[in-house]
């Protein structure tokens, strides 16, 4: 069985949705949001990118972060 996102990292992922304008924070959260629904779903090379940019950029807020670690979490080996 493949682990998708949890509730708290969907639960901040779709509040970075509602809340940032950055297009690499919207796409990081938007593929952790996406897993928590299908959680048979893998993290793209592009949405995994963003979401490394995103944990290292010391400006992304604490929702951010969360959303941006469970989309890397997701990605397949």
């Amino acid at each position: 069985m493949k682990k998708g996102t949890g509730s708290r990292a969907a639960r901040a992922a779709a509040k970075v949705l509602r809340t940032s304008t950055s297009k690499t924070v919207r796409k990081a959260a938007g593929s952790a949001l996406t897993q928590s629904k299908a959680p048979r779903e893998r993290t793209s090379a592009a949405a995994a990118k963003a979401a490394s940019k995103v944990l290292r950029d010391g400006r992304t807020s604490k929702a951010a972060k969360t959303a941006a670690a469970s989309t890397l979490a997701q990605r397949q080996k």
